[in-house]
């Protein structure tokens, strides 16, 4: 594999822990960290919204984001879904290479 990230995505509170369920299942993502509920204020058609969602957290490989992000997309009710990875740059080589085993 090509590397490994961390993707954030938020989703309405009652979707979150299925995403995530799915995501994990699907093998597109080893891990993934549901915070129940984050205030999030944003942009949305020229006004500015408040909404309580769920953070998803996932660990996953470069390798998988591409199928990861249509999964998502899929899945989610959301017009445009908050998808953003981070490249993870440096980890605990033991975790890494337990998403790598995980994923396959």
């Amino acid at each position: 594999m090509e590397g490994y990230c961390v993707v954030l995505i938020t989703a309405p509170t009652q979707e979150g822990e299925k995403i995530a369920q799915e995501i994990v299942s699907r093998k597109l993502g080893a891990c993934v960290n549901v915070v129940p509920e984050v205030n999030s204020i944003y942009w949305w058609k020229g006004n500015i919204e408040r909404d309580k969602e769920s953070l998803l957290v996932v660990k996953t490989s470069v390798g998988k984001l591409r199928e990861l992000i249509d999964s998502v997309k899929e899945l989610h009710s959301y017009t445009v879904p908050e998808i953003v990875a981070l490249p993870i740059v440096a980890g605990n080589e033991d975790y890494l290479k337990w998403i790598e085993e995980s994923l396959s």
